[in-house]
């Protein structure tokens, strides 16, 4: 062959993404994308979504289960930072718990022409956002009867804040009318606030002769941080057991009659608790980060309840309820189930606790250190082989740990905003055999990004979304997620390729790769397409350079369906780099072996 012989180059990268160097020293490789996987060694588009209803909860969801009854019903529970819902044939149900009662008489006061209903209580101590539930309540302003659940609009003082009915008021009363007042579960916040603490102010500020600062004078930083509202849910049989960080164990009985029923709190229960875990074979209720039978706080305290009873909390010859204390680390993040045992995470070890019976119940053993859990949801079991994210890398526990080797780990954790690390959730899609982590990036507060692992095919791969908790299928045909956006999402069904009706953003770019080694200038002047489309139309780019650093001459994009053959253009360069994108509606794809045409173009 001469060379001004047309060449046909096929367009092979290996399998996954590649992005620890710059973008030309990664020749060979795929460097970025947006809802593709590899499956056989070959990117493909990830399918798209659908609302599973189009109503909106409120909050932000932070973690998900699904189960089914004894009946071989489908039901799926999460809980925000606002309401604990579970989602029932076709329904919500808000089941956030009660934790007071009280009589309420002449303590509703109203004005003609408006929907604000100030309550009058001594002491209410609710909060802007808090819920509460009237019942039995007793006409006020002469067209409002309070009934069901109203968010506190507006506290006015320590006695008094405000709600909004549902209709105007039509006469203007003072300290009228009589109900039943049910306190929810407090509401939480959305993010950790960063405080400053005592001091924070200019009070009594003066001039310091030991210090740098004067006894009261402002504080400009602080390590003091408020925890971010976070739950940890676990199924009981067929019921749920819930924990918001920092409170109580409450149970949500799937049996009560009453629709919808309420989760009720486990009464003999820690008083506080960071998270629960259910043990997978003796059937202990644990709780992580807690107070212990003298009612101190550890948050590197593991306590369990007895065998098979949420109820008893008190170690005794009759009870294998018990407590102990971890030593590595901080605090305790999270733990997962696998093996027989569960794996405990700190903020800087792994712990493995085994059932052994009688007389310490459970058995420690501290399997790793510097390997701390990002977050509280951030691990998974994938075909007993635990998996996580630390702050920094990814790891593996298969009978002792492993730093997990991922070429994308610089890109995530450099886009990983660390001030939301606490929200990282980790998920299994088992259909096509992926660990998924969603991550919050530092272009935003909540979830926005995920990477993605495949251990079959040791591929790597990210994108965006805007989910905030995943569960695998198995009890549904797909995978169950909750959205930013607060709604309930079927995720991947089969044959949804849009996003909710809008096109599916599927992309996938290569690195840059050299014409003859960089060495000749090569003229391309056609794509020969090698790709499974269906019912829709691909776009693709080529993009030329002549040197690592130099300008870019874009090519494209260019319009591909099914039954294209070849697609020319005219394309000059040294090296170059090639992009695929879907380009309209309900449109699947997989790549196979396309090829480009060109020919050497001379040294200069």
């Amino acid at each position: 062959m001469s060379s001004t012989d047309t060449q046909l180059m096929k367009l092979n990268m290996a399998p996954g993404f590649s992005q620890e160097t710059t973008r030309y020293a990664e020749e060979g490789n795929w460097f970025e994308g947006d809802h593709v996987r590899f499956r056989a060694g070959k990117p493909e588009n990830i399918r798209g979504y659908t609302k599973k209803d189009t109503t909106a909860f409120l909050g932000t969801a932070r973690d998900l289960l699904v189960w089914t009854n004894n009946d071989g019903e489908k039901k799926i529970t999460f809980a925000t930072e606002k309401k604990w819902y579970v989602y029932d044939s076709d329904t919500f149900y808000d089941i956030t718990p009660v934790v007071s009662t009280q009589a309420l008489v002449s303590s509703f006061s109203t004005s003609v022409g408006s929907t604000l209903v100030n309550v009058s209580i001594a002491t209410h101590k609710k909060t802007v956002g808090d819920f509460v539930l009237f019942t039995s309540a007793t006409e006020i302003g002469s067209s409002i009867t309070l009934a069901g659940g109203y968010e506190v609009k507006t506290v006015v003082d320590t006695h008094n804040f405000v709600v909004s009915a549902a209709v105007t008021a039509t006469a203007t009363q003072v300290s009228a009318g009589a109900a039943t007042i049910h306190y929810l579960l407090g509401t939480g916040t959305t993010e950790g606030i960063h405080g400053l603490g005592f001091g924070s102010g200019t009070f009594l500020a003066g001039t310091s002769t030991t210090n740098s600062r004067a006894w009261n004078s402002p504080v400009s930083t602080s390590d003091v941080t408020f925890s971010m509202t976070q739950w940890t849910l676990d199924s009981w049989g067929t019921d749920v057991l819930g924990c918001s960080r920092g409170g109580r164990i409450y149970l949500f009985d799937e049996d009560v009659s009453v629709t919808p029923a309420r989760a009720t709190l486990v009464t003999a229960s820690p008083t506080v608790s960071d998270s629960i875990i259910v043990s997978p074979n003796d059937r202990h209720l644990i709780a992580l980060g807690t107070t212990g039978v003298a009612a101190d706080y550890s948050a590197l305290r593991v306590r369990w309840a007895d065998q098979e009873n949420y109820n008893d909390w008190t170690p005794s010859v009759s009870s294998t309820a018990g407590e102990v204390d971890l030593v590595g680390g901080t605090e305790i993040k999270g733990a997962v189930r696998t093996r027989n045992q569960i794996n405990v995470f700190t903020d800087e070890a792994l712990f493995g606790m085994r059932y052994i019976g009688p007389p310490s119940i459970f058995g420690f053993q501290q399997l790793g250190s510097n390997c701390g859990l990002i977050g509280v949801h951030a691990a998974v079991d994938y075909d007993g082989v635990v998996m996580w994210m630390g702050d920094n890398n990814f790891y593996r526990f298969d009978g002792s740990v492993k730093n997990m080797s991922c070429p994308i780990r610089r890109y995530v954790f450099d886009r990983l905003n660390k001030d939301h690390k606490e929200k990282v959730y980790a998920g299994i899609n088992s259909e096509f055999k992926e660990v998924v982590w969603l991550f919050p990036s530092t272009d935003g507060t909540e979830c926005d990004s995920y990477v993605m692992y495949n251990p079959e095919e040791n591929t790597w791969v990210f994108g965006t979304s805007k989910w905030t908790t995943y569960h695998d299928s198995g009890i549904f045909s797909n995978t169950i997620t909750t959205g930013s956006d607060s709604y309930l999402f079927d995720n991947e069904p089969v044959g949804v390729q849009d996003f909710d009706g809008a096109v599916n953003t599927s992309y996938i770019e290569s690195a840059e790769f050299d014409f003859a080694e960089g060495k000749d200038i090569m003229f391309v002047d056609k794509i020969i397409p090698d790709f499974t489309i269906s019912d829709g139309t691909l776009s693709f780019t080529l993009t030329t350079r002549m040197y690592p650093n130099g300008p870019e001459t874009i090519k494209g994009p260019y319009l591909i369906n099914a039954t294209t053959e070849k697609t020319d253009f005219r394309a000059r360069g040294r090296q170059a780099k090639v992009r695929v994108s879907v380009a309209s509606t309900d449109t699947s794809w997989r790549w196979g072996d396309p090829r480009i045409s060109g020919m050497p173009d001379g040294m200069r």
